[in-house]
């Protein structure tokens, strides 16, 4: 299977995930989580798994002594080097590649590269990662927001009547359900704050994969490219070589042990150096982004004026007095779920809805700024009178 065509069932398959009519329970940065960097991870796993993208991942050349097919899968299931100390000369005059020349064994100092054969299971692993806060967040929700908007999704909610009839189930269930949905806004501040732990935590986890180089190499790649082109390192080479060495004995005829040096080629570098300095600034946005995300819901927790403005600036709905009114009347987590649904409906039923839960919970402070089921029964002068009186106050 080409390399084209494993990317492509990857990518369809976020695709469709994607334009399926599903509830949404999250936000945006939550979605960058599970949908993007986890698609990111996997498509890159199967970059660097196709060899008919760069060939062999590695090969080596000997004296000929030793049969290549021998000498590369050796290299490859044991480890290269490099020598740190070589890494700076100048190619062509003083070493043979970057971090490659002669050298006395068990003397000079080593650099050993055996990472390469563990990058695919590290980026699998990370995609799963990624996805693992969604999965627990959709289990905890078990499905609410969808069978609660069922119906009233998207643009075109179907007849009016059968509009109100959906829409008066869901705000009795609020009604009988009041005070009780903090658990179900515990599992998704949770979840959001797994995030951004598991995006840092990664970063954390690369370093130690790399030898304690990844914090520093995106800052090193923008260094090197200010730098004048004679004299610079590319720390790209430096981390993820392209020539190594590698040292492999056996007996020769008269039982003798003999060393042979071997220069290896990783083909599969030139991917790899690409796929983490993308990492780097990717990890670097996406802490950025959920950092953020994190510090808006522990406001919409601990503050109720942000709760009012996202009602009355997101949503457009009601007076300020009313809205505060709301807000007192509820917790956090059942602002939580009229948040969601206020994402999955169209702003003209969410309003409705929203004045509808207002006359249930005798808010009479709360002007109404969308069409209701008022409409649908008359008002008597008693009621009027009441109502009036209500204002008032």
């Amino acid at each position: 299977m080409s390399v084209f065509a494993m990317a492509s069932s990857v990518a369809g398959f976020v695709k469709i995930r994607y334009l399926m009519d599903k509830a949404v329970v999250d936000n945006m940065v939550f979605r960058l989580h599970y949908r993007i960097t986890s698609a990111i991870l996997f498509v890159s796993c199967v970059l660097v798994t196709a060899n008919n993208l760069i060939g062999e991942p590695i090969q080596c050349i000997n004296d000929r002594s030793i049969p290549s097919y021998v000498i590369n899968t050796y290299c490859w299931i044991t480890h290269t080097f490099t020598l740190p100390h070589q890494m700076g000369k100048l190619q062509g005059t003083h070493v043979a590649h970057p971090g490659v020349s002669a050298y006395v064994e068990n003397e000079d100092e080593t650099r050993y590269h055996s990472y390469y054969q563990w990058v695919p299971f590290m980026l699998f692993f990370q995609g799963v990662l990624f996805y693992v806060p969604h999965w627990m967040w959709k289990n905890w929700e078990e499905g609410k927001m969808r069978m609660l908007t069922d119906g009233m999704r998207g643009a075109m909610v179907g007849p009016k009547e059968s509009r109100h009839e959906r829409q008066s189930r869901v705000v009795q269930y609020f009604i009988d359900t009041l005070h009780t949905h903090n658990v179900y806004a515990t599992g998704y501040f949770f979840c959001e704050a797994l995030n951004f732990i598991n995006v840092v935590g990664n970063m954390f986890f690369i370093d130690a994969f790399l030898g304690g180089t990844f914090f520093t190499y995106g800052l090193d790649v923008i260094r090197f490219a200010g730098q004048n082109q004679e004299v610079r390192t590319d720390p790209m080479v430096a981390i993820f070589p392209r020539v190594t060495k590698c040292t492999f004995h056996k007996y020769g005829p008269s039982g003798s042990i003999q060393r042979h040096d071997a220069l290896c080629v990783l083909a599969l570098n030139i991917l790899n150096e690409k796929i983490y300095i993308f990492l780097w600034f990717w990890f670097i946005i996406l802490a950025v982004l959920s950092g953020l995300a994190l510090v808006y819901s522990s406001a919409v927790v601990l503050l109720p004026s942000i709760r009012e403005t996202i009602l009355l600036r997101r949503f457009r709905f009601g007076t300020p007095a009313g809205v505060s009114a709301l807000i007192r009347k509820t917790q956090v987590g059942d602002f939580l779920l009229l948040h969601f649904m206020g994402q999955n409906m169209n702003m003209m039923m969410f309003g409705e809805l929203l004045d509808e839960i207002s006359r249930k919970l005798h808010l009479g402070n709360n002007i109404p700024t969308a069409p209701s089921t008022l409409e649908l029964s008359p008002i008597y002068p008693s009621d009027k009178l009441r109502l009036h009186k209500e204002t008032e106050a």
